[in-house]
């Protein structure tokens, strides 16, 4: 497919041969023969190490709801690794603009103003922004943001880290695109401040969660009959 417009999507003569084919299935074994599928796949694989999900097969032991289920969550999954791979390909503006976007639909910050120091140049090389936990401003939260593909490591945190004691903050925020190596997950462990990672699956996983960078195509509601109802009289 080409992505010709926002929002529509034009089949590729290549992809036209290949349906003229009657192919048996659309999976990967069948795509990987196409530079740009393969391309495509190499860059979300580079974004962020999120798995794409195989295509669910009903089965005579899936129920519906189990395969309303399955279809839910390897949507959820190709839509969390597409938006890393758009969040990739914009500049790093648009990712500083985007973590604000975020930290305020999670209900800190109180205002876009009051929201707008988040990533703001402070000198420190550890910290990117400052931002209040809550509307009354009583604690803040220190962030770091990095567009990255490849893994944070230790330095990076130990940079973070230097950075709060200096401010004497006990609480940050260290947000990356990519994969927090075991060695820094391990050190974050040990120190004395509160800090939360948040690396690429889980920042696509809350933007989907607050409606971030998507918005609602299509919703359904499952109902059953109520036992309570026909439980009357």
């Amino acid at each position: 497919m080409d992505d010709s417009k926002r929002g529509i999507l034009c089949i590729t003569e290549e992809g036209k041969k290949l349906l003229a084919t009657k192919p048996a299935s659309l999976a990967d074994s069948v795509l990987m023969q196409f530079p740009k599928y393969q391309a495509w796949r190499k860059a979300v694989s580079n974004a962020a190490p999120l798995p794409i999900p195989a295509a669910v097969e009903a089965d005579e032991e899936t129920s519906p709801e189990e395969a309303i289920a399955n279809g839910y969550a390897t949507l959820r999954a190709n839509l969390a690794a597409e938006l890393l791979e758009r969040i990739m390909a914009k500049p790093s503006g648009f990712f500083e603009k985007l973590v604000v976007d975020l930290l305020l639909a999670m209900g800190y910050g109180g205002s876009r103003a009051e929201a707008g120091t988040v990533t703001k140049a402070s000198g420190d090389g550890g910290i990117d922004g400052v931002i209040n936990e809550d509307r009354l401003g009583l604690d803040a939260v220190y962030v770091q943001a990095k567009r990255w593909a490849k893994t944070v490591g230790v330095e990076e945190l130990r940079s973070f880290v230097g950075a709060l004691s200096a401010h004497k903050a006990h609480k940050g925020v260290f947000i990356s695109t990519s994969t927090f190596a075991k060695s820094a997950r391990d050190y974050i462990s040990q120190v004395g401040q509160k800090i939360v990672l948040i690396d690429g699956a889980r920042l696509a996983e809350l933007m989907i969660d607050y409606g971030v960078g998507v918005s609602t195509r299509e919703s359904y509601v499952l109902k059953r009959a109520d036992e309570d109802y026909f439980a009357e009289g």
